[in-house]
């Protein structure tokens, strides 16, 4: 499991149990809350209505007076409230009155008249003189039928003449804490979503800015050019740069170490060969011979200077990450150019050039690269053409880049060595001469191609002879 998933299943964990307890609170402090603010307003109301009903229990009258009488309109009233979205058709509430003993004298429901509440906690409390509340279950089977009464006492000249109780049945709540139950549940439910999408949008973020570190990291690794990846926050954008840095660093060693080492190998023969020809010149030797020799130094100095000349030219290229002289190039227009610059050599070995390419292509480049890389590909095709042989160039272009494939009509190069010809200092035997070449023309090709974001490469022809081709990415 990665380190992302990993981080989001514990955000996750911490958050979802954070959130877990909160509503399990909430949900469990809903339906008491409605209950205290029940009970609250049936506080009010008792007291209000034992001051109406104390005249009329003090003169005996309270089964047949005002108060009676208005209790009976009330409870058939139909209020068609809508509160929060539940209807309310009737008047849910129950009315009785005790005289000073708990004896019941009124009962709204008209079902208690004579019988002793003296006993009941909210009569009991109100005679005592403290506050009188109970809840009780109308059918004890039934834990729905639960139903409070809050009671106040009544005063008569400063004498307290007996007690009224108000009754609400906790049925008529039950929307509204249901109600408010589902609200809870739902937005507990919202809660755990926007956490889970947060949570998956942050660990997507992170796995995005580890993936393109790990990404950079191989590439490293694999020793490809690659940009340290940036944009995934101040931390990894400068971890990003750091191993960049020391990226610069080790592949700065080691591409010294690396090209010290090549170059010095590849020099050995040509100067043990001017050595030796020096040494031999030292004798007396006979003019023809001596001219030999002197011929033999001056091939090898020259291939010394292409040596360094090439290896000065591919280090740069090596370090470059984009072109350096950016600029819009007709490759039609260079092609043609790089035919002419060879046209000796064409002419020499009686060759023909046929270039296959529309009116005019255009790409974003370095034009002395992208010539330099063409010149090494038509240079490999002359030397491996028959004398008086035909070297094809052609241009296609395709949505986003444009290739270039010059093809000639030789041996071909073997199938082991194929795998091998872009690699610095590899070289075949070239079939006019046996010799060799530096080796770093493909190289410098497949680093040019590279900085274009392309690539290059080689394979043998189907109907005889070899096909290299350069691709870019066109402007």
């Amino acid at each position: 499991m990665n380190v992302s998933v990993r981080l989001f299943f514990g955000y996750f964990l911490v958050v979802g149990l954070a959130a877990w307890f909160v509503l399990t609170v909430i949900n469990r402090e809903t339906e008491p809350g409605i209950r205290q603010a029940t009970e609250e307003t049936l506080v009010d109301t008792a007291h209000v209505l034992a001051e109406m009903a104390a005249l009329e229990l003090s003169t005996g009258r309270i089964n047949q007076g005002s108060f009676a009488a208005s209790l009976r309109a009330a409870t058939r009233r139909s209020p068609r409230a809508d509160i929060a979205g539940v209807h309310k058709e009737s008047i849910d509430f129950r009315v009785y009155v005790t005289d000073a003993h708990g004896i019941v004298v009124y009962d709204s429901e008209h079902a208690a008249l004579g019988e002793d509440y003296s006993q009941w906690r909210d009569i009991a409390r109100v005679l005592r003189g403290e506050y009188g509340a109970r809840s009780t279950l109308d059918d004890p089977d039934d834990p729905q039928s639960s139903v409070m009464y809050v009671a106040a006492p009544i005063f008569w000249q400063g004498e307290r003449i007996g007690v009224l109780s108000v009754a609400k049945p906790m049925s008529s709540l039950a929307p509204y804490i249901s109600r408010a139950t589902a609200r809870v549940k739902q937005s507990g439910f919202w809660l755990l979503a926007a956490t889970a999408a947060i949570g998956l949008f942050f660990s997507g973020w992170l796995s995005w800015s580890i993936h393109r570190l790990r990404a950079y990291a191989r590439a490293v690794a694999d020793g490809r050019k690659a940009e340290p990846p940036t944009g995934g926050g101040h931390q990894f954008s400068e971890l990003a740069r750091a191993l960049g840095q020391m990226r610069e660093k080790l592949e700065g060693k080691q591409y010294v170490e690396r090209y010290v080492q090549n170059l010095a190998h590849e020099m050995k023969s040509p100067l043990t060969a001017v050595i030796g020809a020096a040494e031999i010149l030292e004798d007396e030797l006979p003019a023809a011979d001596r001219r030999k020799f002197a011929d033999s130094i001056g091939e090898q100095a020259r291939r010394l200077q292409a040596i360094i000349e090439r290896m000065l030219m591919l280090a740069r290229v090596e370090q470059l990450q984009a072109p350096e002289a950016g600029a819009t190039v007709d490759l039609v227009k260079m092609l043609k150019t790089t035919i002419e610059l060879r046209r000796q050599f064409l002419d020499a070995r009686r060759l023909a050039c046929q270039l296959d390419a529309p009116a005019a292509v255009d790409v974003r480049g370095d034009a002395f690269l992208l010539q330099q890389a063409v010149l090494n590909l038509l240079d490999n095709a002359i030397e491996f053409s028959p004398d008086g042989g035909t070297i094809e160039i052609t241009l296609e272009v395709g949505e986003d880049e444009a290739e270039i494939r010059i093809r000639d009509h030789g041996t071909g190069a073997p199938d082991y060595a194929l795998p091998q010809l872009f690699e610095r200092f590899y070289s075949l035997p070239r079939p006019a001469t046996g010799k060799k070449s530096t080796g770093l023309g493909l190289a410098l090709v497949r680093e040019v191609a590279r900085l274009h974001g392309g690539e290059a490469g080689f394979a043998n022809h189907p109907a005889g002879g070899g096909v290299a081709w350069i691709r870019m990415q066109q402007e």
